[in-house]
């Protein structure tokens, strides 16, 4: 969208790398964009600080050539996400350039100051409308869709309207974005055309309670997000438009572990925020989504997918914003009524941003030199996810995942924390199991979920009335296994007693067959909550059993036998014929070590 020129004169007074400091004869806005004209480029800028008539920007390009007394357009626009149709399968830079059509036209190295539109201008989309003329309208309502890939895309009424409106005519057939759908009059006599497209600003939010506050608002998360991954599905689950972090060191996994939860997810879209990781790493994940089977449709996983692409080597503001564009993107598609899932990658390298802005604009550092407003910006962003109830009754949610890449692991850094603070499930990634092979690397006995217990009760009643109890058993377990295992390392085998070395076989086996997942298994990469709570219940039915050993090397062998015909069961086709064997199998092992008589197999397929 091409911002309009100022008539106010403003010039450049001062340049400190990427924060250029402007004076102007007319009025400043905080957090419009300017433009800085240098030889034939413009270069986008956002005011950070105003003082009177005298402010400082941040440059989104590099700012080599910027001198002092050079012209700045001040466009009275704050920075702002297009929105419409065509957002879908497309792959951003953190201002909303489609990078596909910028290497299409300029080649692919980025040139300096080069912008094109955000939304396809030339293509015509089928527009059906849902309202009449007559009808009243406010800020928000459905006036109409569109089909976009595999989803119905809502044409809203623009979300920055707070007046009433008249429809007073509108149309159907193709249209062009830009081109005029609807008529409205709003309660004054004035008119004004409608089309596919609007904008909102990236650092607001979208509006939870529109004019038809009785519809549109805020609901209380009381859904899980089905990952298909065990490990957090049933022991660190996170609610449908709630907040989850994944901190970790280099090499843990969190790029694949994001990916996974990205591909499998019971939600509509993905956006993907790589807000300043390594070029290669961002090659692979848009690689990857443009490559990959959708699980849910049969298509390609990019047909649901946003792409927000901002390297570490592009310029420190652009990856700034970029968290905030992917945001805006997500709360757009929530108004439609539809689950969203954002992941950002990685929120460090975001407040790195901030860090290196803050220092050059020589404001008071906090630890470890991050701004001191750091721990509000975090908070500021994870609290735009959500559960909404639309104008029109829907709900849609947006659930925020953002991975923390602190510096050699350490979780007590100022971004992690901080993160710790907005989040609601943290799940730990471990350098110490990945460098085992335990994969997903997420550590039980660091990580988290608060929503265990805002979601028992539904779990509870859709999975087993005893799930939640016996997930903080077996949570238990596994710190007390934890304890016997260090305990064995300072005195060995002999110095535990024979109930001890039984915790630490069964914690063991916990974290072997079902903590563990094979990512690059066809079956056991994704496992739908029915076969989850097969294998649960099998495993809580096992653990829990009371066993007639007489030495340590008896449970060992035991123990060993038994992850082996779990992993197996795990790698088998649910319900298949190897996996009813593998279960016969199991089932005759566990009568061998327990006491009373032999009872029959149980149907893998009906409830343990």
């Amino acid at each position: 969208m091409t911002m309009p020129r100022s008539s106010f004169n403003a010039h450049v007074t001062g340049v400190a790398g990427n924060i250029v400091s402007i004076e102007s004869d007319g009025p400043i806005m905080k957090n419009e964009v300017a433009y800085i004209n240098v030889g034939e480029d413009r270069l986008k800028s956002e005011v950070l600080r105003v003082y009177g008539k005298v402010a400082d920007m941040q440059v989104f390009e590099e700012t080599q050539g910027v001198r002092i007394g050079d012209s700045v357009e001040l466009t009275k626009h704050m920075l702002s996400a297009v929105l419409g149709p065509g957002l879908l399968g497309t792959i951003y830079d953190g201002l909303q350039n489609p990078l596909h059509q910028l290497a299409e036209r300029d080649g692919f190295f980025l040139h300096r100051g080069s912008t094109v539109p955000a939304l396809p201008v030339d293509t015509q989309w089928t527009f059906e409308p849902s309202c009449s003329e007559g009808d009243r309208l406010f800020a928000g309502d459905v006036i109409g869709t569109v089909p976009e890939r595999r989803i119905t895309h809502k044409i809203m009424v623009p979300f920055a309207e707070r007046e009433e409106f008249e429809l007073l005519w509108i149309g159907k057939g193709n249209y062009r974005i830009d081109e005029t759908i609807a008529r409205v009059r709003d309660r004054r006599g004035r008119e004004r055309d409608l089309t596919m497209q609007q904008s909102w600003p990236v650092r607001r939010a979208l509006p939870a309670g529109l004019l038809r506050q009785r519809l549109c608002e805020r609901q209380f998360p009381t859904e899980r997000l089905t990952t298909t991954t065990r490990l957090i599905d049933t022991f660190f689950p996170i609610a449908r438009g709630g907040t989850a972090c994944i901190p970790g060191p280099f090499g843990a996994g969190k790029t694949v572990l994001q990916g996974l939860i990205a591909r499998y997810s019971d939600v509509d879209i993905v956006i993907v925020v790589a807000c300043g990781e390594r070029a290669g790493e961002v090659l692979e994940t848009v690689t990857e989504f443009s490559t990959m089977e959708d699980p849910r449709s049969g298509g390609k996983l990019i047909d649901r997918t946003i792409i927000i692409c901002n390297t570490s080597s592009m310029p420190v503001a652009a990856r700034e914003a970029s968290i905030y564009m992917g945001i805006t993107l997500g709360e757009y598609y929530r108004q439609m009524g539809l689950n969203v899932l954002l992941i950002a990658d990685s929120t460090s390298r975001w407040a790195q941003a901030m860090r290196e802005t803050s220092g050059r604009l020589e404001e008071i550092p906090g630890e470890e030199a991050f701004p001191a407003y750091l721990d509000s910006s975090v908070k500021s962003v994870y609290e735009r996810a959500g559960l909404l109830r639309t104008n029109d009754g829907s709900e849609g949610s947006l659930t925020m995942i953002g991975t923390v890449s602190p510096a050699g692991g350490n979780f007590e850094e100022p971004v992690t924390q901080s993160t710790l603070g907005a989040v609601k499930c943290f799940l730990g990634l471990s350098s110490e199991r990945a460098y085992k092979r335990f994969y997903p690397a997420v550590d039980p006995l660091l990580s988290w979920s608060r929503y265990l217990d805002q979601l028992g009760p539904q779990l509870d009643r859709e999975l087993d009335p005893r799930w939640t109890d016996s997930v903080k058993q077996m949570t238990e377990l596994l710190h007390r296994g934890d304890s016997v295992y260090q305990m064995m390392q300072v005195t060995g085998e002999e110095g535990v007693t024979l109930d001890d070395f039984l915790d630490y076989q069964r914690a063991t086996f916990l974290d072997m067959v079902f903590l563990q997942q094979d990512a690059f298994d066809p079956v056991d990469v994704s496992v739908s909550t029915e076969r989850q709570k097969g294998s649960f219940q099998l495993l809580r039915r096992l653990i829990n059993r009371s066993y007639e050993f007489t030495d340590k090397e008896q449970i060992r062998e035991y123990f060993t036998r038994l992850t082996g015909l779990f992993k197996n069961l795990n790698y088998a086709e649910w319900n298949s014929q190897p996996y009813k064997q593998l279960w016969d199998q199991i089932h005759e092992l566990e009568q061998t070590a327990i006491s009373g008589q032999a009872k029959p197999a149980e149907d893998p397929a009906v409830s343990t």
